[in-house]
């Protein structure tokens, strides 16, 4: 993500309710939320009936009127990441909802990245996981929320978290082993 203190500048502004610097910010961060919607759907099936542009402008919608005391940009792209990742799930379960069945789940462990955006099924898969990791330990599962749905680099990650590249990997290390253990056993 570009460093842009533009951005910052205006979410604080934004966060103090001037709208103006709300509607400023929109053309400035569009790019970015659709690379991450395009990154959180990149391998949802061809006929989906989300698409990055819908899933970016839904966020931005639930935005408007949200009272958030917005750290950066960094934050804001974090939480822009976890609220797509939850519509796309919401969107999953209705649609395992409508097809009544498919009581065989089955998910690709090639690398948790291709897992975390696989189908809708997948998906929901990952979904439980993370909220199972987020049970057992919230910090970890947010890491892998930040890197993998929100694209953050460890520089990034470390000024929204305030941790250290090195715990940073180590968490991040020690998340993913736990997530594959849990969806092999679970498989």
């Amino acid at each position: 993500m570009p460093d842009r203190p533009e951005i910052t500048v205006l979410l604080k502004d934004w966060s103090a309710g001037n709208a103006v610097a709300r509607d400023r910010l929109m053309p400035l961060v569009y790019d970015e939320l659709q690379r991450i919607a395009r990154r959180a759907m990149a391998g949802e099936h061809a006929g989906h009936t989300l698409q990055p542009t819908a899933l970016v402008h839904e966020v931005f919608a639930r935005l408007i009127d949200a009272d958030i005391d917005w750290q950066d940009r960094a934050h804001f792209y974090a939480l822009c990441a976890r609220m797509m990742r939850r519509l796309l799930v919401n969107h999953a379960e209705s649609v395992r909802a409508a097809k009544r069945g498919g009581d065989a789940l089955r998910v690709t462990l090639e690398g948790l990245p291709e897992a975390a955006t696989g189908s809708d099924e997948d998906l929901l898969v990952i979904d439980e996981a993370l909220n199972r990791l987020a049970e057992f330990d919230a910090r970890k599962a947010d890491l892998i929320e930040l890197q993998y749905f929100a694209g953050l680099s460890f520089r990034e990650m470390s000024a929204v978290t305030g941790l250290s590249s090195s715990t940073l990997d180590r968490e991040l290390r020690l998340a993913r082993a736990w997530l594959k253990d849990t969806l092999l056993a679970n498989s």
